[in-house]
């Protein structure tokens, strides 16, 4: 059997389920993942750095998620066969967009190891030790 691609209900899940997370909503409403107060998952506005090149529309769907290390990011966004990607806007800044709309290209593992690393990136030493020690993590499954 295939494994199962992503769809967005599946960020929501796999955020909310990492420890010490609380959720919030911004003004529009759109769901922000935090531990210890810092983002580690979002979902954006439309803003005037993330367009479609052909119409210039803004694009309405877009997820950032935190990464480790610039390196991390540009493996993300460098590799062709990947749904990532940044905005000059976001230089210097250890995060990775993605669509909604090509969430389906990444399977629901693949989604399930980038939320985790979002997490890590943004949680104190003591919890990503604490978590990684741990063996009740959650799966793609759960």
């Amino acid at each position: 059997m295939a494994p199962r691609r992503a769809r967005v209900a599946d960020v929501h899940r796999i955020a909310a389920a990492m420890p010490h997370v609380t959720v919030t909503h911004a003004a529009n409403g759109k769901a922000v993942y935090q531990v210890g107060r810092k983002s580690f998952v979002f979902f954006r506005n439309p803003r005037p750095d993330a367009v479609d090149p052909d119409t210039g529309e803004r694009y309405p769907d877009v997820i950032v998620f935190w990464v480790a290390s610039e390196h991390e990011k540009q493996a993300l966004v460098q590799d062709e066969s990947s749904p990532f990607f940044t905005t000059p806007h976001f230089d210097g800044h250890r995060s990775v967009l993605l669509r909604e709309s090509r969430i389906g290209e990444l399977t629901v593992d693949e989604l399930t190891e980038v939320v985790q690393d979002a997490w890590l990136s943004q949680a104190s030493p003591a919890r990503a030790h604490a978590w990684l020690a741990g063996s009740n993590r959650p799966s793609a499954a759960d």
